[in-house]
């Protein structure tokens, strides 16, 4: 190599090594963008949290409907239908929460309606409600008395997706990739697994028209007392069904028996109901 050769290489040697520089930047931008991931970043898919919300029912008081606080008396007499009171004034039965406004216990029970021309306070209660009250034989308290309804409202869904961040690598190695062949034969290769059986649907519950195709026999502050009834209600030849729920922290059981499927079987029902001892039993919706 000449003088000359010497200088036009010497001259194009910066040109060349900005060139390599660049294509190697460029390699590794590519890189960083493999499968849509860039190394330190937070994917876009991942920065999405779910909104959804499910549905769920609950007891709320409902004053508009019944509410009254009058002197309530139970006569010391064991009563069936677990808690309950009754009023004068009530139309059609009622799920109630009842507070003893002396000690301020509470309990969930059903209302009736009371004769008006019985002696005593205008609020008689059952065995079952003055024990969860603490309401002693023959000696009047004073009651809050307020109807229940039934809503649905939203709660957020506890599942959203958390935040993933990709941390970058101290140093990246290159691992040659497997040939397409090569893998295509190892799939071939693997052990297929069965999938299971899918399990049997659920019967599907009995249809009815009816707008109140069960019979609830009482509601209950002792799930043993709930289990008790239940068990009577098997023995007599029908199928109950123990519901548990909860207000303000306290549960309470309700049981019923059903869905009947005609005016016809829901009279038939009732009657045997009522032939247990369970006089105040009354039809409701579930």
């Amino acid at each position: 190599m000449d003088r000359h050769e010497v200088s036009l290489f010497s001259k194009a040697r910066p040109l060349l090594m900005a060139t390599a520089a660049g294509i190697i930047l460029t390699a590794l931008s590519g890189c960083d963008a493999v499968d849509g991931l860039g190394f330190g970043q937070k994917s876009p898919s991942t920065e999405a949290t779910s909104t959804s919300t499910k549905l769920v029912e609950r007891d709320v008081e409902a004053p508009d409907v019944f509410s009254v606080t009058d002197q309530g008396l139970w006569d010391g007499r064991p009563s069936l239908g677990g808690v309950w009171v009754a009023h004068p004034d009530v139309s059609d039965p009622e799920r109630v929460i009842i507070r003893n406004e002396a000690n301020g216990k509470f309990v969930i029970g059903a209302l009736f309606r009371r004769e008006r021309d019985l002696p005593g306070p205008n609020l008689q209660m059952s065995s079952d409600a003055a024990a969860a009250l603490g309401v002693l034989a023959g000696a009047p308290a004073p009651l809050n008395v307020t109807a229940l309804r039934r809503e649905e409202v939203g709660t957020p869904a506890e599942d959203s997706a958390p935040d993933t961040t990709v941390e970058a690598p101290a140093s990246v190695t290159e691992t040659p990739l497997a040939p397409v062949e090569a893998i295509a034969t190892a799939a071939l290769e693997t052990t297929a697994v069965e999938a299971p059986a899918p399990a049997p649907a659920p019967a599907p519950a009995k249809a009815s028209s009816l707008s109140k195709p069960y019979v609830q026999i009482g509601i209950f502050s002792v799930e043993a007392n709930a289990n008790r009834s239940a068990n009577q209600m098997r023995s007599a030849g029908m199928l109950p069904t123990v519901k548990r729920s909860e207000i303000n922290g306290k549960a309470f059981w309700r049981v019923v028996v059903g869905p009947a499927s005609s005016k016809t079987e829901l009279t038939a029902l009732m009657k045997s109901i009522k032939a247990e001892g369970f006089s105040d039993a009354y039809a409701v919706s579930n």
